[in-house]
């Protein structure tokens, strides 16, 4: 299921990551591999809020679509 739909504040394990090749590059730049550990921290306005690799990042609910957990 895409990220979007995971529970606030439940740990999720990413499947894979999907998206352009130069999407899905910035998105594992920023800690989203497949095999990591991703939780929802909170969602604003669209946008969300996650915990991975130790830093809390905000993405948009677009990118958020093509993280698979």
């Amino acid at each position: 299921m895409p990220l979007m739909l995971a529970q606030v504040g439940e740990e999720n394990i990413i499947r894979k990551v999907g998206g352009k090749p130069e999407v899905k590059a910035h998105l594992e730049n920023l800690g989203f591999v497949a095999g990591g550990v991703v939780t929802i921290i909170n969602t604003m306005g669209g946008n969300v809020i996650v915990n991975v690799k130790e830093s809390r990042i905000a993405i948009s609910k677009e990118m958020a679509q093509k993280i698979m957990v």
